[in-house]
């Protein structure tokens, strides 16, 4: 049996890190989903713990790999089966991970998207408070003209819509929508045409914000959004995403 100058089997030691290694990514990116899922830690500090699990994943991978090409397969001197667990752990943890991927590649490092960048929707004292109350660090204001030249140029397809139906049945419909999508509605107002809601995620619990305004437009309607994240200073395009979303299953709900 080939044998390394320490007398232990090739790929014994690759094989033994990296198993460590895939155990350690798995429980820091388990805290991670699980703190950030039950509310136990901070959005933002949930997300990075699961992101240094991944990586540690991925140096298992690399790790294990090398130690089971060494070994031809028998991982050395320690159990082939909990090298080859490891490493089908770590697989998995990294395509759940992709799973996490942004919502638009190459997105600008902005969090504050609307369709109209000339008089973005404003939010009420009431999502303010919301917000307030949420630990929002991102102001409730609109980002600026810096972020609306970002978004021009990164989201030029997210404009206003412009529906046939009349105001009223435009907001109903959008309610719907909205509720569809799982928003939290926080508070909704058929006579000024606005609707506000919070997008939470599904496993970190990042909090979003969105006013959709509606205004009659000759016989019909004009639709505007603004999706606004509570923390970070990019949302990976979530946002975009959103609100496109929500327009696409709007324009076919008043269709």
């Amino acid at each position: 049996m080939n044998q390394t100058d320490g007398k232990r089997p090739l790929g014994t030691r690759w094989c033994a890190i990296g198993s460590w290694l895939a155990g350690i990514g798995l429980l820091l990116a388990a805290a991670g989903a699980l703190g950030g899922r039950l509310d136990l830690l901070a959005p933002l500090a949930a997300f990075m713990l699961f992101g240094i699990g991944a990586l540690l994943a991925l140096l298992a991978i690399v790790l294990l790999a090398i130690g089971l090409l060494l070994s031809r397969g028998s991982a050395g001197a320690m159990s082939a089966g909990r090298a080859w667990g490891a490493l089908a752990v770590s697989a998995l943890l990294i395509g759940f991970s992709l799973t996490q991927r942004p919502a638009v590649e190459g997105a600008p490092a902005i969090h504050d998207i609307s369709t109209d960048l000339d008089d973005p929707p404003a939010f009420s004292e009431t999502m303010r408070a919301a917000r307030e109350a949420g630990g929002a660090q991102n102001p409730v204001d609109y980002a600026g003209e810096e972020t609306a030249r970002a978004q021009a140029a990164a989201y030029p397809d997210l404009q206003t819509l412009v529906l046939d139906a009349p105001p009223a049945a435009v907001f109903e419909a959008a309610l719907a929508v909205a509720r569809e999508l799982g928003w939290d509605i926080v508070s909704s107002d058929a006579a000024a045409g606005r609707i506000e809601a919070t997008a939470t995620s599904r496993w970190f619990h990042f909090r979003d914000d969105v006013v959709i305004r509606i205004r009659p437009q000759g016989s019909g309607s004009a639709v505007d959004l603004r999706s606004k994240s509570r923390v970070g200073r990019g949302d990976m395009g979530a946002n975009a995403a959103r609100i496109r979303e929500f327009l696409r299953r709007l324009q076919a709900a008043t269709g």
